[in-house]
């Protein structure tokens, strides 16, 4: 059976405010069903903060709109990511006196308080849920669209896999692809590896060789890409595993909470080719699309990949170094990655349907 997803697209006929997305977002919220939902409880809004100088998350006007509508049906409500502090959220517009509600660390402020939840998948064994995850009674999984460079595509499923949990658990599943392997002879030192992490795992030696500190590294593969000479790469690859990972996380995440205590909203708008953990920003691939929304994350996110197309895309959206392979979907021509993939993951863990039905939110 089709699962039902709203979709409010950019597209408008007339030029007046009421047909701007920001307000087609807010019909699409009186529309979900959430009012009954969320009344009298905590609701945590799990979104990516982003960092640097990233202008491709979510425009605050679209948090305000979601955290007034939380506000006006009986919800307390809460603005979270993971190394918020560290990241500057009020550089790109998200504090609490802008959207009227906190923006908090989901792990606590030094990023220490978790629920351990054992899993058991290859090299993957620990899914810590983040405490403020945990201990919400409603989760808004509030996710921006873009490419990603280990799964092909970031969406709801990647927001809560790699944002509900501790470096721990974002380790142990970028494990899942293998280790980084470093060819000193095509090394020029010019240290663009180390500018790139973001978790300060790699160093250079006093004589010379490049090392990385497991502890802190999480696998995002930032030093790989950035390597003008391809001196740093990936041993053993493996991207569906990686998937499956994500999936088993995003399932035992999605587990702490009752039935029906979940909705997915994906932002379809600077779809760029790279993750916005990057702290940068490249052109948009395609032109804006609009919001999709709805109880079933596979289908969301299904509707959201149907909807970036091949034949839309914006030439410049494709960053220096990188080329289409001329194969599959936007992304994996990109990426070497079938988005797709990560769906049929879902699917197998019994966390929705790829079938769905789009209503347009006019």
């Amino acid at each position: 059976m089709a699962e039902k997803v709203l979709f409010a697209p950019m597209a408008f006929a007339r030029y007046e405010a009421s047909q701007t997305l920001p307000e087609k977002f807010a019909r699409l919220l009186e529309r979900s069903g959430l009012a009954e939902k969320v009344k009298g409880k905590t609701v945590a809004v799990k979104m990516h903060v982003g960092a640097g100088v990233t202008y491709s998350t979510i425009p605050p006007v679209f948090v305000m709109k979601l955290v007034d509508f939380l506000h006006k049906n009986g919800a307390e409500c809460f603005i979270t990511d993971h190394y918020v502090y560290r990241r500057h959220p009020e550089r790109r517009g998200y504090t609490e006196s802008t959207l009227g509600c906190p923006v908090l660390d989901d792990c606590g402020y030094f990023g220490k308080y978790y629920y351990t939840k054992e899993v058991d998948f290859k090299k993957f064994k620990h899914v810590d849920v983040a405490v403020l995850i945990y201990d919400a009674d409603f989760l808004i999984d509030f996710s921006h669209v873009k490419g990603h460079g280990a799964c092909g595509f970031g969406g709801a499923c990647k927001n809560i896999a790699m944002g509900c949990v501790t470096d721990r658990t974002r380790h142990e599943i970028h494990a899942l692809e293998g280790g980084l392997v470093w060819d000193k002879d095509k090394c020029v030192h010019c240290k663009k590896c180390i500018e790139a992490c973001n978790h300060y795992a790699n160093s250079f030696t006093d004589c010379g060789h490049y090392k990385v500190n497991y502890h802190n590294c999480t696998m995002c593969q930032h030093c790989a890409k950035v390597c003008p000479t391809g001196a740093i790469t990936l041993d053993s690859h493996d991207y569906t595993d990686f998937q499956e990972g994500m999936a088993i996380c995003t399932k035992t995440v999605l587990d702490t909470f009752e039935p029906g205590n979940t909705y997915f909203i994906n932002v379809l708008t600077q779809i760029t080719a790279l993750c916005d953990c990057w702290g940068m920003t490249t052109p948009s691939l395609v032109p804006d699309i609009g919001i999709m929304a709805g109880e079933d994350i596979v289908a969301v996110e299904r509707a959201s990949i149907d909807a970036v197309k091949i034949e839309d895309l914006i030439p410049a959206g494709i960053p220096a170094g990188m080329q289409l392979s001329g194969h599959g979907h936007l992304f994996e021509q990109l990426h070497g990655k079938d988005p797709f993939v990560q769906l049929q993951k879902l699917e197998k863990y019994g966390l929705g349907t790829e079938e769905y039905e789009l209503q347009l939110v006019k």
